[in-house]
């Protein structure tokens, strides 16, 4: 089936595959994604009581977490374009009691926020899946409260070269069918392997950064360089 634009075939792949989502997330990344996502918390030094947005959200993961760590006298929002996976989301928010999470539909190339209102603003896996990444980078520059912080957990590109050649056959042959076995959706995890295919390296969305405005941006590669953290901050004079 064609799409007519990238934003659609994304909206599609998710409001498809958000049932098997989380699992087959931990399947995927060998669990190694809840690891990453740890590390990154801890470089973020999250306060108690602060504010935090985690665009793309999915079905809700890192918004908990950080409701955990910011308590019940802060806010965290998530946001994401699919009903489905947001579904997910609100149901994980209910198991877990925690009230100081509003989880609402929305596009992260147009977050409907005020200039200024966020301490921390994330997105976990969710910038290759944009249309346009520097548009989403600037966004986020934007929301986040001068001082404040914007980090990105992606995949990225592993950088030698027998370990790049594997992750490339893993992620072009082994994924999708992993997909269509456990989830039953070929189409939707190849789609994935596009996605991470054509994804900046950590080089170059560094650069991104640091052209949408952020300073002291730090990256830090995670297992080989199959996935980075990219954590940037707002001038406290912006």
């Amino acid at each position: 089936m064609a799409y007519p634009s990238k934003e659609e075939r994304v909206h599609h792949v998710f409001e498809k595959i958000y049932s098997k989502y989380d699992s087959m997330n931990s399947i995927i990344s060998f669990q190694r994604h809840k690891t990453w996502r740890k590390d990154v918390m801890k470089r973020m030094d999250v306060k108690v009581g602060s504010s935090a947005l985690d665009v793309c959200c999915g079905t809700g993961d890192w918004a908990l977490v950080m409701a955990e760590e910011i308590g019940a006298k802060g806010e965290v929002t998530g946001l994401d374009f699919s009903e489905n996976m947001l579904s997910i989301a609100k149901q994980k928010q209910r198991k877990l009691e925690l009230e100081h999470v509003d989880f609402i539909q929305g596009n992260a190339m147009q977050l409907p926020f005020q200039d200024n209102s966020f301490d921390y603003v994330t997105i976990g896996f969710g910038l290759r899946n944009v249309q346009d990444y520097m548009t989403v980078l600037k966004e986020m520059y934007r929301v986040v409260k001068p001082g404040g912080k914007v980090v990105c957990l992606e995949t990225s590109q592993p950088t030698i070269p027998i370990y790049r050649q594997l992750y490339r056959f893993y992620f072009q042959y082994i994924m999708p069918l992993l997909g269509k076995l456990i989830a039953k959706s070929k189409q939707e995890y190849a789609w994935l392997n596009e996605s991470a295919k054509d994804f900046p390296n950590k080089n170059r969305l560094n650069q991104m950064f640091i052209e949408a405005g952020f300073t002291n941006v730090q990256v830090k590669s995670y297992t080989g360089g199959v996935a980075a953290m990219h954590m940037g901050e707002k001038e406290p004079n912006s």
